[in-house]
């Protein structure tokens, strides 16, 4: 049967996005970094959302999972692998019912953690060196698909990163461990992503200009985008793989993830008319931006480029 790809049409809408490379590593601007539960259950949801939402964003973009397979939230099939990676606490789940309370939606940045020994003891948990591949690959499956059913309408879409550690298909090849001919089943992971809401967005990253034009599956909703720098201006709604076109820039923290504790929280690279100009050629394109924006561990934002963004809202929205 034909895929049937969600409806981008409110994606499609959107001006921008305000996303946050939050994870195991993230430090705080001064003190000691905090154990990962404790961060979680310190983390100020209210400040962050407000923040995002008088900046005038539509939507946020959470990192469930990156480097470090440590999740903010429970889940049962990573308490089944390993223990000490989850929390009592589920900050995806608050994070997405405030999203609904402000109007903006909710997507989840999620990647597997096998890459080149980020988390060698998760790699082997989750099963990524052992002999059966799709025993791995119904792991990682197990994890978003519980996630899907408990979020439901609340998670509108998926971002999904690191396919080229799992699949050597691409311009983009990271797989440290024997695939033994293995395919990973990129059309049964998007099914299992859309777990709880069929409409979901679900997107497959291959990585930054030239490469991310690759896709791994037909079996998804919209351009990753993940253009790092205010490059390639879209010109038209959709991007050239035929997908919902979507751009995704480090706004200040090129790193993605803050790593200096006892710094300041980045201010922009970018002016707010250098903004401004790529949101109204996004906007023509009826293209969504979204702009990494550096965050400390208790979930400040950077001041100084929230005000950007607003400044640069303002400017788009009146032209």
């Amino acid at each position: 049967m034909a895929y049937q790809p969600a409806n981008t049409d409110w994606f499609a809408q959107c001006v921008f996005g305000i996303a946050a490379h939050w994870t195991a590593q993230s430090v705080p601007v001064s003190g000691p970094p905090l154990p990962f539960a404790r961060a979680v259950a310190d983390f100020d949801v209210e400040g962050f959302l407000t923040g995002i939402r008088d900046c005038g964003a539509n939507y946020v973009l959470f990192t469930a999972a990156h480097a470090l397979q440590k999740l903010p939230a429970p889940s049962k099939t990573i308490d089944r692998l390993s223990a000490d990676r989850t929390c009592r606490r589920d900050l995806l789940g608050e994070l997405a019912d405030g999203c609904a309370r402000r109007n903006m939606k909710f997507i989840l940045y999620y990647n597997h953690s096998c890459n080149s020994g980020d988390d060698p003891a998760w790699e082997q948990a989750v099963g990524y060196h052992g002999p059966d591949k799709q025993a791995f690959a119904d792991n990682i499956m197990s994890i978003v698909g519980e996630l899907g059913e408990r979020y439901g309408k609340r998670l509108a879409a998926w971002w999904f990163d690191s396919c080229y550690s799992v699949d050597p298909s691409g311009p983009n090849n990271s797989v440290t461990s024997d695939m033994g001919g293995f395919r990973f089943p990129w059309e049964a992971f998007s099914a299992a992503a859309k777990r709880g809401h069929a409409q979901r967005l679900v997107t497959f990253n291959a990585g930054m200009p030239p490469a991310w034009m690759y896709k791994y599956t037909e079996h998804q909703d919209y351009f990753a985008g993940e253009a790092n720098e205010l490059c390639e201006p879209p010109e038209g709604r959709w991007a050239p793989n035929g997908l919902q076109n979507h751009r995704w820039v480090c706004l200040d923290n090129p790193n993605w993830v803050r790593g200096g504790v006892g710094t300041p929280l980045m201010p922009p690279r970018y002016s707010v008319d250098e903004v401004a100009a790529y949101l109204r050629a996004a906007r023509r394109a009826q293209t969504p931006v979204t702009f990494n924006v550096d965050v400390a561990q208790s979930g400040e934002l950077s001041a100084e480029s929230l005000r950007l963004c607003a400044a640069a809202a303002r400017k788009t929205r009146g032209a």
